[in-house]
């Protein structure tokens, strides 16, 4: 039974894993079961038997990744450190998480978070889970005199995560290769543009 469970699991994750390959490639509108599908190496009903519909797919794509963020700034939240470190922890893990899976971040960026359509908006209440919390290490922040209290701390969480994305979709969109130089730079610049504004 443990074994049948594992092969599922991992019949899963490779459906998963295809399904990102080729929204990312064709774009999640232009994209099929059956693309899916031949990704994977699987028959097309299997697709089916993990996930109803390519929505479904990518409804796992975007709500296991995001799980994954809102644990990371949790984690950043909880160390007893400077509100500027925090951040730093935040950046560097989105920015690391897109320099080990581009493919991936640019599903959830394009399809789901930058996407002005139906899917985005049914999640725009975990999508502003992540700003709730990064607005909250700005207000923290502020009580203790770190940061100016003239800048609401959901304007900076939004600056912030906006930054952010933005530096990604960049990345996205450019077809040169991002070197690892430019990774630790855009972690260093997005936290010291966001900070010396909120620092004064």
């Amino acid at each position: 039974m443990a074994a049948s469970s594992t092969a599922a699991t991992e019949k899963r994750r490779v459906i998963l894993e295809a399904a990102v390959r080729v929204f990312a490639r064709q774009g999640f509108h232009t994209s099929r079961v059956s693309d899916i599908a031949d990704q994977a190496g699987v028959a097309y009903g299997l697709v089916y038997h993990y996930f109803p519909s390519k929505e479904a797919s990518l409804d796992t794509l975007f709500l296991e990744r995001w799980e994954f963020m809102l644990q990371a700034i949790a984690e950043a939240d909880a160390i007893h450190t400077a509100a500027r470190d925090k951040l730093h922890a935040i950046a560097a893990f989105i920015v690391d998480s897109y320099r080990h899976d581009p493919e991936l971040m640019k599903v959830i960026i394009v399809e789901v978070t930058r996407a002005a359509n139906t899917f985005a908006r049914t999640h725009l209440e975990k999508i502003r889970d992540a700003y709730r919390l990064i607005a909250g290490i700005v207000a923290q922040a502020q009580r203790e005199g770190a940061f100016r209290r003239e800048i609401t701390p959901e304007f900076a969480a939004l600056a912030f995560y906006g930054l952010v994305e933005q530096v990604l979709t960049g990345w996205i969109f450019d077809s040169a290769p991002v070197g690892d130089e430019q990774f630790e730079n855009a972690k260093r610049m997005i936290v010291e543009t966001i900070c010396r504004g909120l620092e004064g």
